[in-house]
């Protein structure tokens, strides 16, 4: 239970499928424990128009926080992690904006990806930002061993980009980079206690 509660608490809302990815078990396993967290009144299945998928309540996204919290303090990582983290936050713009340029050009106008330059540029950046995230998720992984499954899906969607399925750098629906990059960041904070609010307001004070 607690690698699935994990699991959802960071992707917010997935499918059966998606949960079972991130917590390293098989599709009916991961299943039986997300009905077994709604009929607890933790979760729920969403199925709206525009999403569908399960996600904690209440109680259940508590218990989430509480054993991320547990096992943070049993490790005797945090300071490692944290550090972690920071050399993390220093990408993170940069990712960003790389997403932001491979949807939207300098002249504010969609792109349409006929010109293959400027994709091939954006996909360099994309590329560069990688290798050097790589060793943080190795460091990651060395201090606290469920963050090992980010890396190789990390390079995972960066070889279908680079390979030409350009929908892997940003699509939803997919473990595209920019899911996996958010899903790790969400963890990151999770995992130490830091609210994505609070996150905010010290990054633009620092600003």
């Amino acid at each position: 239970m607690p690698r699935v509660l994990h699991a959802l608490r960071t992707k917010g809302m997935a499918e059966v499928d998606a949960v079972a990815h991130a917590a390293g078990l098989t599709e009916d396993q991961a299943g039986g424990v997300l009905h077994e967290l709604g009929d607890r009144g933790w979760a729920r299945y969403r199925d709206g128009n525009r999403a569908k998928g399960w996600m904690l309540l209440g109680e259940g996204r508590a218990e989430a926080e509480r054993l991320a919290t547990a096992e943070m303090e049993a490790s005797g990582q945090r300071s490692a992690v944290f550090d972690l983290y920071e050399a993390f936050k220093v990408l993170d713009p940069e990712l960003k904006q790389a997403c932001t340029d491979f949807q939207i050009r300098g002249d504010q106008t969609l792109n349409d990806h006929t010109d293959p330059d400027y994709d091939a540029a954006v996909i360099a950046r994309l590329a560069e930002i990688n290798r050097r995230v790589q060793p943080i998720m190795a460091s990651l992984t060395d201090a606290l061993g469920r963050f090992g499954h980010y890396g190789p899906r990390l390079n995972f969607a960066l070889t279908q980009v680079v390979g030409g399925d350009i929908n892997w750098f940003t699509k939803p629906s997919l473990d595209s980079y920019h899911e996996v990059w958010f899903e790790l960041h969400e963890d990151l904070l999770v995992t130490l206690g830091i609210d994505r609010a609070s996150e905010l307001t010290v990054d633009s004070a620092d600003a």
